[in-house]
């Protein structure tokens, strides 16, 4: 049975950018062999959007407490492409990464899935139902 997911951050800098998610995220990790550090991410969730562009993925960080975070992370030297705004299901903003990309970073607004319980529904069911 399937037991968690593998994200993969393509960059053109991956060196500098698996420092960032070391030292200024702080997350933990593991060496699988020759530096190729694979972390421990934050309980995660996957939607799904339409679009006309199959294979287009994106990360989302998310946050309680959009402009402490800000304020944290600006305190490590992290840069910001983009103010917060208001976006209906959520504040957003973009932070830039050491090797030239972007990672989104939102206080969602809606209910979030990753504190549900892996048996609070069914195949086909949704909670609550």
């Amino acid at each position: 049975m399937i037991n968690g997911a593998h994200v993969v951050v393509f960059s053109r800098d991956a060196e500098a950018d698996r420092a960032f998610f070391r030292d200024v995220l702080g997350y933990p990790h593991v060496d699988a062999g020759g530096g190729w550090l694979i972390f421990r991410l934050p309980p995660a969730e996957v939607a799904v959007h339409p679009s006309d562009e199959p294979g287009a993925h994106e990360l989302f960080l998310m946050c309680d407490d959009i402009a402490s975070t800000v304020a944290e992370l600006e305190s490590r030297g992290v840069e910001f492409s983009r103010p917060v705004t208001e976006e209906g299901w959520g504040l957003l903003t973009t932070l830039r990464l050491p090797g030239g990309g972007e990672l989104r970073l939102y206080e969602p607004r809606h209910e979030v899935a990753h504190s549900l319980r892996a048996d609070s529904a069914t195949p086909g069911e949704q909670p609550g139902e």
